[in-house]
């Protein structure tokens, strides 16, 4: 079960940080673009870490507080809730 959720997470954040590749190459092509909501929704499935990462290595939504924000924020809440997940499972 624990490796399921170390791939599953390994994909979603190396989906995040392509997609701010991805859109990144389509804005500076002025090209169809990843409609924001689902950087953001890929960010909450867990993918939080990849698209902060992708933000800053492309450079892209650094300007927009959705971004700068909420990504962060999502990643402290996911952060906290594992955290809390470990200690309430942990066995006494």
């Amino acid at each position: 079960m624990t490796k399921l959720i170390f791939l599953y997470l390994f994909i979603i954040n190396a989906a995040g940080f392509l997609l701010m590749l991805l859109d990144k190459q389509k804005a500076k092509k002025n090209r169809w673009r990843i409609p924001e909501s689902r950087l953001i929704l890929t960010a909450a499935l867990g993918g939080s870490l990849g698209c902060l990462a992708g933000m800053y290595a492309f450079r892209h939504k650094t300007n927009h507080p959705k971004f700068t924000l909420g990504i962060p924020l999502i990643l402290a809440a996911q952060i906290f809730l594992w955290g809390w997940i470990l200690v309430a499972v942990r066995p006494l």
